[in-house]
């Protein structure tokens, strides 16, 4: 074993993936979480926006999976809803895209797949928890973390660690920490959102229950009615629909039931018949100001047996169902890194630049596509290699609405199973203004 003790701090997503690794390489991993865990499946105190749509996306599962041997068919006979393409349906500005490969979602409120991830890591004989909440790390001579200080009901404790993963959120604190204890502080990047949730749980009856379905509707410029950006209802446990609506800017997406059904009548099939159903839980609103990355590549000075996973190293805009898998790819990451015989004493160095490229690949796809319409709403200046890029995923876009291999080689990026470089091919940028052209002479 690697260490005796590993500790993760944070008990969500992100904390319980890399907990599960942990477990691979520790004596004893010790999650310590402040927010009381046993939930039932039920949102958690400390993670306010679990109550809005969150998304798995492919390349998430397929992590999952891997660290979690059938946990999708035991997601599935707990109430999971899994589907592949034949019933999945994405309108953009009102066109339908197109349906292709076969590949499969799991579709369930965050609160349920956060349970069952729970249940599966604290099985292991050597993952505990300790519910506390974390205050502080000590440092041995030689600059790396050796204790974490933590206080249960007002009373303080200490507890002698070998590792310690940072998984306490986009709040996260441990850039104080290693900055009052003269270590170097992670650069921390910031990109604008402005974007409003609101989430509403309706009962899913008749042919629903039977066959359920995936409807998801995007707008770009100008946005849809009532200012949507993105409408999304996502068939999930317990046989009931999740109906995610998300404005930008100065739109406000409803706070009322009524409102929430009026404007959900106005979006396509079947949102209106959804929303029509029995209210199971209330519309619920969430506000998230920006996106944030924190850059651990380059540091001169940090502290050894210390890393960050999740959001405590990129908090993505929900609306692109980036979150999670970039939860755990960071867990992959961890495992590669420890697997590869790290250098005690020595910072992660290794570590840091494995996830720098999960990092960017998921704030390509996030963070780009939010600056991308910030600019446009705002008539920002870009420079012009910026107005070629764009220019260029405007192109693929366009195309991937009636082009097949194009709408393959999107969707592959999106789902997380393909790196966002792939759609810098200049033979697939050919081919999509080749498709745009010919539509354009035919419409």
């Amino acid at each position: 074993m690697l260490f005796d003790t590993a500790c993760v701090l944070g008990g969500s997503v992100a904390g319980l993936l890399a907990a599960r690794v942990l477990a691979d390489h520790a004596r004893t991993v010790v999650i310590v979480e402040r927010d009381e865990t046993n939930t039932q499946g039920h949102p958690r105190a400390g993670v306010p926006h679990d109550r809005q749509v969150h998304g798995l996306q492919a390349g998430g599962l397929v992590q999952l999976e891997r660290w979690l041997p059938g946990f999708t068919r035991e997601a599935r006979e707990l109430g999971g809803v899994l589907l592949g393409p034949r019933r999945m349906t994405m309108y953009v500005d009102g066109r339908e895209q197109l349906r292709t490969g076969d590949t499969e979602f799991l579709f369930c409120t965050r609160p349920f797949l956060e349970s069952r991830i729970r249940s599966r890591v604290l099985a292991l004989p050597n993952v505990e928890t300790v519910a506390a909440q974390a205050t502080g790390l000590e440092y041995d001579d030689s600059g790396a973390v050796d204790a974490v200080r933590y206080v249960v009901d007002g009373v303080a404790g200490v507890l002698p660690v070998d590792f310690v993963v940072d998984a306490m959120g986009r709040a996260t604190k441990s850039s104080d920490w290693v900055e009052q204890a003269g270590f170097d502080r992670p650069r921390l990047q910031r990109m604008q959102t402005g974007a409003h949730y609101a989430t509403a749980l309706f009962e899913r009856t008749g042919p629903h229950t039977e066959e359920p379905s995936f409807t998801g509707a995007r707008f770009t410029l100008p946005p849809g009615p009532g200012g949507l950006a993105v409408a999304l209802a996502k068939p999930v446990e317990d046989d009931q629909w999740l109906v995610g609506l998300t404005t930008y800017a100065e739109g406000r997406p409803p706070r009322s039931i009524e409102e929430f059904r009026a404007l959900c009548g106005k979006l396509p099939y079947p949102f209106g018949e959804v929303t029509s159903g029995a209210v199971t839980r209330d519309v619920l609103t969430f506000h998230q100001s920006d996106s944030r990355r924190r850059d651990f590549t380059g540091l001169s000075r940090y502290p050894a047996g210390l890393v960050g996973v999740g959001d405590a190293v990129a908090s993505l805009n929900a609306t692109y169902a980036q979150g999670m898998m970039s939860a755990a790819l960071h867990a992959s990451c961890l495992s590669e890194y420890l697997g590869g015989g790290i250098e005690p004493g020595e910072p992660a160095t290794e570590f840091f630049a494995l996830q720098e490229v999960a990092v960017d690949a998921m704030w390509a796809v996030s963070a780009g596509s939010d600056a991308a319409l910030r600019d446009a709403i705002e008539g920002a200046e870009v420079p012009e290699e910026v107005q070629r890029q764009r220019w260029a995923m405007a192109q693929l876009a366009q195309a991937s609405l009636t082009d097949v291999t194009i709408a393959e080689a999107s969707t592959a990026v999106f789902y997380g199973l393909a790196h966002p470089m792939s759609l810098a091919d200049p033979a697939l940028l050919e081919r999509a203004i080749a498709v745009n052209v010919r539509e354009s002479a035919n419409s």
